[in-house]
């Protein structure tokens, strides 16, 4: 079984992003969203208006100041390959989510990257906090729009 990785999250976390489970890259990396093509820290560094250094410690910090939580939903999977159409029909184990939810944290919205994260995790996992399919900053999808994220983030 492949492993995912662990959330990144603080007391302080105001908004949760999900995504289904890393790619074989970021596994490869070590960290979420690795593969240079996809568009997830170009987002958010756009979004933000302010460089993202590549080393882990520079992408914790980064959220941190946000004040944004990144996690997966699924945290174990069986899964070859990268592609979330694979992936859900692949064996998997869904994440803890409370930890990162109020009273925990200050988590007031849940913006899934894609929808493979949003219909599993609204499937597994019920809460009151509102949930946003987000277009997925996976190069292989052509919808992909900036301003959708950044406006989501920012409102």
């Amino acid at each position: 079984m492949n492993q995912g990785f662990e959330p990144v999250y603080d007391k302080d976390s105001e908004i949760l992003i999900l995504g289904s489970f890393p790619s074989v890259k970021s596994r490869e990396q070590g960290f979420y969203y690795g593969h240079k093509q996809n568009r997830f820290w170009k987002m958010l560094s756009q979004v933000f208006n302010e460089e993202i250094k590549d080393d882990i410690p520079s992408k914790i910090s980064f959220l941190h100041k946000h004040h944004i939580a990144l996690y997966d939903v699924i945290i174990e999977s069986d899964l070859k390959g990268s592609s979330d159409y694979a992936l859900e029909k692949s064996n998997i184990k869904t994440g803890a989510f409370a930890p990162l939810l109020p009273p925990n944290t200050k988590v007031e919205k849940i913006l899934c990257n894609g929808k493979t994260a949003y219909h599993l995790f609204t499937e597994n996992y019920k809460t009151d906090i509102p949930i946003f399919c987000m277009p997925s900053t996976s190069s292989a999808n052509p919808r992909y729009n900036i301003e959708d994220w950044r406006n989501a983030i920012s409102h």
